[in-house]
């Protein structure tokens, strides 16, 4: 995918401060971090969104995030704790359409942090909540 900025990236056409990088996946600097040491673990493979990652691959590359984390932690950068988020189409906030891991390193009084909706404190009941495991599961072996 020529127009992926991260595609252009693993084939070299576009620089990074690569962490990581081995036959399948790549780790590199995010050059919009929230904090100093934000990481961004990818596939190699083009995948737009995590339902099209195969999973193996998605396995691999969030056993390369755990090494990743460890090594950020032990890295002498400001980490208390580190984020995980992974934004999963336009309304989840993903903006580069490749699925990507993002590795925060967190600190107290960083100012990060993420804003919950109205709805968060209001707690669904056990039907409801049945319901809608049984939506998914249905939609899962419908996929499988």
């Amino acid at each position: 995918m020529d127009d992926c900025i991260f595609c252009r990236i693993v084939k070299g056409f576009e620089s990074a401060s690569i962490v990581y990088s081995d036959e399948r996946i790549m780790a590199f600097m995010d050059i919009q971090p929230v904090n100093p040491g934000h990481v961004l673990v990818i596939p190699k493979t083009h995948a737009a969104q995590l339902s099209e990652l195969d999973p193996e691959l998605g396995a691999y590359m969030f056993k390369v995030a755990m090494r990743v984390a460890g090594a950020l932690r032990q890295s002498g950068v400001k980490c208390e704790g580190i984020n995980l988020l992974l934004a999963d189409g336009k309304a989840a906030s993903q903006d580069i359409f490749h699925v990507h891991l993002h590795l925060i390193p967190r600190f107290r009084g960083d100012g990060f942090g993420m804003r919950l909706g109205s709805n968060y404190g209001v707690k669904p009941n056990g039907k409801e909540l049945d319901e809608v495991a049984e939506r998914i599961r249905a939609s899962m072996l419908k996929h499988i």
